[in-house]
């Protein structure tokens, strides 16, 4: 019989605590937190905004002057 989506999670949680212990497995599911907004909106409106000179000043490696 296969396994429903709950029972998946929590075989999986339970795999963790074993393996990493209470505070491994909280430091691993910390690292896959959702975000919030749009990220499509976000990129649309960074891209919109940056030009080329931008661009080409950011890959550009800072120089400095040796005294």
């Amino acid at each position: 019989m296969a396994m429903t989506l709950e029972q998946i999670r929590q075989a999986g949680l339970e795999a963790l605590r074993k393996r990493l212990g209470r505070a491994g497995t909280i430091r691993f599911l910390q690292q896959f937190q959702t975000g919030g907004g749009d990220y499509a909106a976000g990129r649309r409106a960074w891209v919109d905004r940056t030009t080329r000179a931008d661009l080409r000043a950011a890959a550009t490696p800072k120089r400095t002057k040796k005294k």
